[in-house]
């Protein structure tokens, strides 16, 4: 018989439904029984897309002595970490104490009033390789609680304290933001890249795409051999890596070795949403074409695989299917050669490392040792030919793993990453000019405002099957605003900068903290043992960074210096972050650097729609200036409100009705220019 995470809105959750132990989903109904039984809590953390979590479950959460255990001594809780960021950012920080390492499944072990005493990641059923069994955990715990419950009462208290103080990060250092902090991450960053694969560290390795991000716009601004080397380095040897896929595009969550070969194979929304974003700066500063191919494909897998009929964008898709991580992309020689016949297989598999040993437990994951320039080269052919044939090539292979079974789906919408793809398909647009993007973002935009907006202007979090629920969190509200700010530099839209300027209002009056920046939770959110701020950069970025990002850009656009002022109140927030580990606020760093250097703004009217205005606007948009503010407009002209709320578009049009381009620096505008003064302008 199903447990109570049987109507759960998580896929997550409704994937442990039928676990003989006795779950209850986070809330208040697990802490009444928790103090009415006198019992500790088992907190259970996870997520769809997480093999761990998977390989915990079919040990432990299946096996029927462990659940009776769990059952006996023992409220068990079970929490989405995508759902419950604000539960998992407390209680990792906890384990992180506690251990000094975390990750998923994460297990702690709390008091009925929440406070953690002890925890952990993935425990074995028995023991193992030195690591108890956690049958035997639990029995530990169950003992100590019973036998030892006021020591377990000083340590849980003495660990909330210490909570309560890290979860505001490191305090604001005195005297503000400091330039120098851009110039230090930057060394570093090159410094500690690995100079044979690119990336950073050995391994595991992730792809630290704000990092990259960081890095190429100040490429833009003063070009440096060593700096556009480490990038170059690490997104070709990324895009030629196992890390990606490269029959249906988009990217692994990180590789577990150096070189980028084996992934861990779950693909997760924010990902590539944050690469995406990556790979089409790096196409329009430097014009190489691979990136542009790494786009296309990246975000027609999310069109193709990752887009409900609505129009929002699934969350991941897990490493497993059938039980086993990878299953779904690995191939064997034979299969190849099935698929393409001998002679077309022996070049494939020569040019994408399939051999009969394999490369990964016996099989082949499919990766390009060189760049297939150098191959064309060797083979004394085109490389136009040669790329047209292996695209052939891999349709036919990606048509019969379509025949798989695929690995599951968690296809909850959350707005936070709905909103980086959002970003990431306006970039791509920019890059590519591929109209399908732009409409993506639009339709996405469109989704959220219709399903995932309150009648009193706040946002939900979390959608899935036509309910939208859970109060949205600082990431979502800024994510969303910065994509609204992307979307209407694109296609100027009166509706969507108002939405932005409204969301705005929303976070500076439900997030803010007294002391500068923001919570992650707004002050009517639930009660929680302590109440984070988050500073620096995880796997996506800064809920403050990105909240100073979308606001300072929103200030630019409308002229209100309250947005302004909430922004640089963000970035002092990280400075104590920044001030001791530079690297580890990429995100932060990007914002800094446009508020410390002048804005520009760049309006272009196009007038009557003709191939030369559709010239124009390409070219306005694919310019690469991360300082610059730039609007495209045809016809009809905005309309009065349009220009109060956008004062870089009132009294403006194309004169004469040719295309016309303002160029102002902070707000002063110079002469317009018309004609080939446009187009020289604007090219690159």
């Amino acid at each position: 018989m199903p447990n109570r995470l049987a109507n759960s809105s998580s896929p997550y959750l409704r994937q442990h439904q039928d676990n003989p132990v006795d779950w209850y989903p986070w809330g208040d109904e697990a802490f009444t029984a928790a103090k009415e039984q006198d019992k500790p809590i088992f907190l259970s953390v996870g997520y769809s897309a997480c093999h761990w979590c998977h390989v915990m479950e079919h040990e432990s959460f299946e096996n029927e002595q462990l659940a009776a255990i769990l059952n006996e001594h023992f409220i068990c809780i079970k929490v989405d970490r995508e759902e419950r960021p604000d539960v998992d950012q407390i209680y990792m920080q906890a384990v992180q104490m506690l251990t000094g390492s975390g990750g998923w499944p994460m297990s702690v072990f709390l008091s009925p009033d929440g406070q953690p005493f002890y925890g952990g990641t993935y425990w074995p059923p028995e023991a193992r390789g030195g690591h108890p069994g956690f049958g035997q955990v639990l029995m530990a715990i169950h003992d100590a609680w019973i036998n030892k419950r006021a020591q377990i009462t000083e340590q849980s208290a003495q660990i909330t304290d210490h909570l309560q103080a890290a979860a505001r990060g490191p305090e604001a250092v005195e005297g503000g933001v400091n330039p120098a902090w851009i110039s230090q991450a930057e060394k570093w960053l090159v410094e500690n890249h690995d100079p044979q694969y690119g990336g950073l560290g050995s391994a595991p390795k992730f792809p630290h795409a704000m990092d990259l991000s960081l890095l190429i716009e100040l490429e833009a601004e003063s070009p440096s051999l060593d700096r556009q080397q480490a990038v170059q380095l690490t997104l070709d040897k990324m895009a030629q890596g196992g890390i990606y896929d490269h029959l249906a595009g988009g990217f692994a969550r990180y590789s577990v070795d150096a070189q980028w070969l084996v992934p861990h194979f779950e693909k997760m929304l924010y990902d590539n949403a944050l690469l995406a974003v990556t790979y089409a700066d790096a196409f329009r500063l430097w014009g190489t074409p691979t990136y542009a191919q790494v786009v296309r494909e990246t975000l027609d897998y999310i069109l193709n695989d990752m887009t409900n009929p609505l129009g929002a964008f699934y969350s991941s898709e897990d490493a497993d299917s059938e039980g086993v991580e990878g299953k779904f992309y690995v191939w064997t020689l034979a299969e190849v050669q099935e698929v393409l016949g001998e002679s077309r297989a022996s070049r494939f598999c020569n040019i994408y490392d399939v051999t009969a040993g394999g490369n990964f437990e016996g099989e082949n994951i499919l990766n390009l040792k060189q760049p297939l320039a150098d191959r064309a080269s060797d083979l004394k052919i085109p490389i136009e030919q040669l790329q047209a044939e292996l695209k052939e090539d891999r349709d036919k292979l990606l048509a019969r793993r379509g025949q798989r079974v695929r690995p599951g789906l968690d296809d909850k919408v959350l707005l936070s990453w709905n909103a980086l793809m959002i970003t990431a398909m306006t970039r791509g647009y920019r890059a590519v000019r591929d109209p399908r993007y732009l409409e993506a973002a639009v339709k996405a935009t469109q989704f959220i405002r219709q399903h995932m907006l309150r009648d009193d202007g706040t946002l939900w979090h979390t959608w899935r099957e036509g309910q939208a629920s859970l109060d949205a969190y600082l990431d979502d509200y800024g994510y969303f605003i910065d994509a609204l700010c992307e979307l209407y530099q694109i296609a100027p839209q009166e509706a969507d900068l108002q939405l932005a300027c409204q969301l705005a209002e929303q976070l500076m009056q439900h997030f803010s903290d007294p002391a500068g920046g923001f919570y992650f939770t707004s002050d009517t959110h639930e009660t929680l043992i302590a109440r984070t701020k988050d500073l620096a950069d995880t796997s996506v970025p800064s809920g403050n960074a990105m909240a100073a990002s979308g606001l300072l850009t929103l200030s630019r656009l409308t002229g209100r210096n309250d947005f302004r002022q909430a922004a640089e109140s963000a970035l002092a927030a990280a400075s104590g972050v920044l001030a001791i580990s530079p690297q580890a606020g990429g995100q932060s760093l990007r914002t800094l650097r446009r508020s410390l250097k002048p804005s520009f703004e760049l309006v272009l009217f196009t007038g009557p729609t003709t191939t030369e205005s559709a010239e124009l606007e390409a070219l306005l948009l694919r310019r690469f200036d991360p300082l610059s503010i730039t609007l495209s407009l045809g016809e009809p002209l905005p309309s009065e409100s349009h220009q109060a709320l956008c004062p870089l578009l009132a009294f403006r049009s194309a004169i004469k009705g040719q295309p016309t381009l303002y160029v102002c620096r902070d707000s002063v505008c110079e002469q317009p220019l018309t004609g080939a003064g446009v187009r020289t302008k604007l090219s690159p």
